[in-house]
């Protein structure tokens, strides 16, 4: 059977997503368990991912990387509005991944003739670039949990950084795959606790300069941007790289979206959790910042870049204020790593679903939980602590989120100019004229945000990073064409089976 003889999806079909092909597989779905307040608990590890690059956007742009977050939190909202629609036409699409393959792989795309399906392929590198953009994050902060305990714990000296780390990540890793196991609604709790273990602190950190005196304005309206700043070709181009850095952290919070076909109304819970979540991080990044320079000033920084926040605690709250913060960094990351391996999961759960990755890894547990996904996750990180860099890690998984965001986004003008497509419901809709302003911000993010983060990892780091990121992104096609294969064979083996029951007439 040719894939291309297969009839176009109705209506129905495009509202609820694509049947599954395969003879062998699982009808089981993912369970529709939580709200949009639990789906913002889970989400709410992204406002902590500006823990990283304060002292790395200063050391390149000063106070003005305060400017730089108020305009990719607001690059976010155009954005989400667009992801906001696409979660409501397609209610049991795993947010990004699942609306990009939908739209690009489904049997009604007529792009091409023949075995090879390009909108197939498109729609499959669009969710693997996303899962490459999440599941790092896995790896790196493992690896800045180890450092921070390498050097508190006396007893952990004597152990290398490395092994710490793979221990570290063997013992988070495993224990949230338990956690999880049962569905999202344990997942929610933990997200609850480790949001008030690590959001309050950082919210009394950052407010105590304001309240003690300790914040001075002039320490941000002195010092915009480097003394030697000119606005030539490539500095221009750093400022673009800085831009894709800063929307892998500031723009993350889309992956409220990735756990539609788990929000028991998906149609209201996905956008009210995306627009919360949003406001949270246009708060929390903001004013985190602006807390840290105006505190400090930009030499006080770049003397603490990788920690700012600890000695803006030891200078309000005292050596207690130290201590919480080590508390508080801890439980932020493993609020970070929960948010990102439940989101890096389920992007690997779709595209096995879809056809786009072997079948083995769309299997669920008694429960509807994708624990394949996540051991084969978490493996992949295990490997990733290996490299023991983090910032090579994000620099290259950062190449790997703008592809996604912006192929995303290139979806949205698709399905909103596509004459079957866009006579859809949608019960959330963007405001008018939202199609231009997406085909905007997605050119931002491809070409222009993308040649950004290449030229900002050649800069940092050489050439390395870039070539991990693409040797990563380019693994997909290996496992694509296995996928392809895979599926063909079953096809085969359901019109066998399918032949075989057919009654014999006797008569004849």
């Amino acid at each position: 059977m040719d894939e291309d003889t297969n009839p176009p999806y109705s209506q129905v079909d495009w509202q609820h997503g694509s049947e599954c092909s395969r003879a062998s597989c699982d009808p089981k779905e993912l369970e529709r368990s939580i709200d949009w307040k639990q789906g913002l608990a889970i989400a709410l590890g992204v406002p902590l991912l500006i823990l990283p690059s304060i002292g790395y956007f200063t050391s390149y742009v000063w106070a003005f990387s305060i400017v730089v977050w108020v305009l990719t939190i607001f690059l976010g909202f155009f954005q989400n509005f667009a992801f906001g629609e696409l979660a409501t036409v397609f209610p049991k699409a795993s947010g990004l991944p699942g609306y990009t393959q939908t739209v690009f792989g489904s049997a009604s795309n007529k792009s091409n003739n023949g075995k090879f399906k390009l909108g197939k392929f498109i729609g499959g590198f669009s969710a693997w670039s996303y899962w490459f953009g999440w599941s790092p994050v896995l790896a790196i902060y493992a690896i800045l949990i180890g450092s921070y305990l390498h050097g508190l714990v006396p007893a952990f000296g004597a152990i290398p950084e490395t092994l710490l780390s793979l221990l570290v990540g063997a013992v988070i890793f495993g224990g949230l795959a338990i956690l999880n196991s049962k569905g999202l609604k344990n997942g929610a709790t933990a997200g609850y606790i480790l949001a008030v273990v690590s959001l309050v602190p950082l919210l009394v950190i950052t407010i105590a300069p304001f309240l003690t005196g300790d914040f001075q304005m002039a320490n941000i309206t002195g010092s915009w941007f480097p003394t030697d700043w000119v606005w030539d070709m490539k500095h221009i181009l750093i400022l673009f790289g800085i831009f894709a850095m800063a929307e892998w952290s500031a723009c993350a919070w889309e992956t409220a979206a990735i756990y539609g076909p788990e929000y028991k109304n998906p149609n209201t819970d996905t956008p009210k959790a995306l627009l919360v979540c949003g406001a949270i991080c246009l708060v929390l990044y903001v004013l985190v910042q602006t807390s840290v320079i105006g505190t400090l000033g930009v030499e006080g920084v770049l003397s603490e870049p990788v920690s700012p926040m600890l000695p803006i605690a030891n200078m309000t709250l005292g050596s207690l204020g130290a201590s919480i913060t080590i508390v508080m960094l801890i439980g932020a990351m493993l609020l970070i790593i929960q948010t990102a391996f439940l989101s890096s999961a389920r992007s690997i759960y779709s595209m096995s679903v879809e056809g786009n990755l072997p079948k083995f890894l769309s299997k669920l547990n008694s429960h509807g939980h994708p624990m394949n996904a996540m051991l084969a996750d978490a493996l992949f990180n295990m490997f990733l602590i290996l490299l023991g860099t983090p910032t090579a890690i994000l620099a290259a998984s950062a190449i790997g989120y703008i592809c996604a965001n912006g192929i995303s986004l290139y979806t949205y003008v698709k399905v909103r100019n596509d004459p079957e497509l866009s006579k859809l419901e949608r019960p959330f809709k963007a405001p008018r004229g939202w199609k231009n302003v997406a085909l905007v911000t997605a050119f931002l993010n491809i070409p222009f945000f993308l040649i950004g983060i290449i030229y900002l990892n050649s800069l940092e780091l050489g050439w390395t990073t870039t070539f991990v990121g693409f040797s990563v992104l380019c693994l997909f096609i290996p496992l694509w064409i296995y996928s392809q294969k895979e599926k063909r064979e079953d096809l085969v083996e359901g019109e066998i089976k399918e032949k075989e029951t057919v009654p014999v007439d006797i008569t004849a």
